[in-house]
């Protein structure tokens, strides 16, 4: 508890790793997740640096990955297509010679995969040609087997020269989207003097191009003449339509679909052999790429941090630079060692603490139930180095606060119940791998969502809505009956008014106050939402305050661990005594007037928001009347104060010379104001922090997995 309460004591070490033992200390450092290196060479370029050449190897394995995965996803159906989850346990990081083989290994097997899938596609692409030359054949059939074959003959011209004129065709295939328009160019390009008829194939066939599946729409296109029929073919061209050659007679026609069918019969054998042997590589790539991209990941990032150390004067080791946990020194040194042991070396490796003049970073243990509430804190700003954390208060402040304004029990069960079923299924695979970004915003917050119900069904009950709507656990205490028994109701009374008011003053109508939470009679009242804005009002000006002077109170922490003395006389005193003077008076007003006033005197209670307008503008309302005796005398004694403040100011400012004055009143504006802002967010602390963020294969691992 005391390292979540303040951050851990963070030191500076320099790292002395052997040259041969280098690559297998880092890696041991980042299974471990303890240290976060330094750059020592920030004026080197990135591509200057003495590991970049094994950096692009990494690199240019990582894109063949993406496309062996990429194959993988193609053969999947849409609705499955994902990252492939990381293999459990991870595997360790590879030694640069075992790198060698999984290059070769990987070049293989892209290499099998692209000639496969080539071979695939190109026979998937011959069999839909075949496909739709046999439907334009079948589909076309009975719209030429009554045109007989003889030509026609026309006579031309004065000299009576006969030509033989025959009709010719274009059959092919075109998308349906693409055949009003195909069919009214056609018509308006050849004036009319074509014949098209358009007919849509009984199978659907797969798109060369999309790989969707589509209904494709035959044509037949008669024509006479060359002159048109280079229009129609042009027009073809245009639209991307698939033409194939088409017979004159029926004999040619059968010919052609007897050898057609018996081609895609073997393309058919073909390619299922092709897509079977196609499975067996996309079923060898799932079992090894997992286990490749982790590995090649952690090469990759031991020889990024290798790119950030030094050599030495002779070149026998590289100096590295480490922010590293105190209580963590112990591992560092035994990874240190066990890297080396794996290495074979004769010298082990070791460490020295530096002395630091920059801040280190901050470092607060977090688990899954405060990672939620830390990150909110962080979104503020992180907490120095060695302050208190924010983060422990913020797990019942924020629920809490936020229940204030929510409260309702219904709602607040019901945030309760998702929150709970998230709690108790967090170790499902299917919620924590869920890639959607809502879904992993509300699933990292489940303790957060979880106490925010259960706060909001305490202060709904507090409030005594659910559902917006009010509960009658204990009678209530308002009574009608002693209001006839008195006369102040009656007949008359009840016709001639639309809206009738219970008075407390009348013995019996009011009786004791509600065991918990608002008397469910509110409800009924025309003032309803008068009286509740009022006293939601007022709980969370409470409340408020007494968060905010909860956080003044915590920054003595700071100031005492750092020894700030006059920060607790001049800055911590001061706010508190302000705060307390204006706020807390505000609370006292209303406490007070809470406990001085009964029902019975509810007629004549003084206004606590006008009295607290009138202390600001020094001010006196006669009409309203004084919530308790001497509020005189405190607001002149505020007045002399304001005017000995100001005579400070003007003396200050009446003698000033050339050199540059102490300004007291300024100053105390200054932290006025500065106190206001700052408390209004609770942000006792600095806010000027960083976090510590180790060199971690986990951490690396899950950032990748979550894109």
């Amino acid at each position: 508890m005391g390292s979540m309460f303040r951050s851990e004591e963070v030191c500076l070490v320099q790292l002395f790793l052997q040259s041969g033992s280098a690559y297998n200390c880092v890696s041991e450092l980042g299974e471990l997740g303890l240290v976060e290196f330094r750059d020592l060479n920030p004026n080197v370029n990135a591509f200057q640096r003495k590991f970049v050449g094994e950096v692009r190897r990494c690199e240019e394995l990582e894109k063949t990955f993406t496309f062996l995965e990429q194959e993988i996803n193609r053969s999947l159906s849409p609705r499955m297509q994902c990252p492939l989850p990381p293999p459990c346990p991870t595997p360790l990081a590879p030694q640069p010679r075992e790198l060698i083989t999984v290059e070769e290994e990987c070049e293989r097997l892209t290499r099998e995969l692209k000639e496969v899938s080539r071979n695939r596609d190109s026979l998937r692409t011959q069999l839909t040609q075949l496909c739709q030359y046999q439907g334009v054949l079948t589909r076309t059939h009975s719209l030429t087997a009554s045109q007989a074959p003889p030509p026609v003959r026309e006579s031309q011209g004065l000299f009576d020269n006969r030509q033989d004129i025959h009709l010719s065709f274009v059959a092919g295939v075109v998308h349906p989207w693409k055949v009003p328009s195909f069919e009214r160019l056609l018509w308006r390009a050849c004036r009319g003097y074509i014949i098209v008829d358009f007919r849509e194939m009984e199978d659907r066939l797969e798109h060369p191009d999309t790989g969707e599946m589509v209904q494709w729409t035959v044509f037949l296109i008669s024509y006479w003449g060359d002159q048109i029929g280079q229009k129609v073919k042009k027009i073809c061209d245009c639209f991307r339509t698939q033409t194939f050659a088409y017979p004159e007679t029926t004999a040619e026609r059968e010919e052609i679909l007897q050898g057609l069918q018996g081609r895609i019969e073997d393309i058919k054998t073909v390619l299922f052999q092709t897509e079977s042997f196609l499975q067996q590589l996309l079923n060898r790539a799932v079992a090894v790429l997992p286990q490749w991209k982790v590995r090649v990941q952690k090469c990759k990032a031991v020889q990024m941090v290798l790119n950030l150390c030094s050599p030495s004067v002779t070149d026998k080791c590289l100096i590295a630079e480490a922010w590293c946990p105190v209580s963590k020194l112990p591992e560092l040194q035994s990874a240190l060692r066990e890297g080396g042991r794996k290495s074979g070396g004769g010298v082990d490796s070791f460490y020295n603490r530096l002395p630091c003049s920059s801040p280190p970073p901050t470092l607060f243990p977090i688990n899954s139930f405060t990672a939620g509430f830390q990150n909110i804190v962080d979104a503020y700003g992180v907490a120095g180095y060695r302050e208190v954390n924010p983060a422990v208060y913020t797990i019942i402040t924020f629920p809490f606060l936020f229940a204030v304004m929510f409260g309702d029990v219904g709602h607040g069960l019901l945030m309760t119940l998702a929150a709970l079923w998230m709690v108790l299924e967090e170790n499902d695979p299917k919620l924590k791998k869920n890639d959607n970004e809502i879904w992993r915003m509300m699933f990292g917050g489940r303790y957060l969502i979880l106490l925010m119900g259960l706060f909001s069904i305490y202060t709904g009950a507090v409030y005594n809505e659910c559902f917006s709507r009010g509960l009658s656990t204990f009678n209530s205490a308002w009574h009608v009956g002693p209001m006839f028994e008195a006369n102040k109701w009656n007949a008359s009374v009840i016709a001639g008014n639309k809206y009738l008011s219970m008075d407390p003053v009348v013995p019996g109508v009011f009786t004791t106050p509600y065991p918990f939470g608002i008397d469910p009679i509110w409800g009924l009242s025309n003032n309803k939402l008068t009286f509740l804005n009022s006293y939601k009002m007022k709980m969370s000006v409470i409340i408020g305050v007494i968060h905010m002077t909860f956080g003044v109170c915590l920054s003595f922490f700071n100031y005492w661990h750092f020894g700030k003395i006059s920060s607790v006389f001049f800055v911590l005193i001061p706010e508190l005594f302000f705060m307390v003077s204006l706020f807390g008076y505000l609370v006292f007003m209303v406490v007070f007037k809470w406990i001085a006033y009964t029902p019975a005197q509810s007629a004549h209670t003084p206004s606590v928001l006008i009295h607290f307008i009138d202390m600001f503008l020094f001010t006196d309302n006669p009409d309203n009347p004084k919530l308790f005796g001497g509020q005189e005398e405190d607001r002149r004694q505020l007045l002399a104060e304001e005017g000995s403040i100001n005579t400070v100011q003007e003396v200050v400012e009446g003698g000033a010379s050339e050199e540059e004055v102490f300004d007291v009143a300024d100053k105390f504006m200054h932290q006025a104001i500065h106190t206001i802002e700052v408390e209004f967010q609770n942000k006792f602390y600095s806010g000027s922090g960083y976090k510590l963020s180790p060199f971690s294969f986990s951490a690396l691992i899950n950032a990748s997995a979550a894109i």
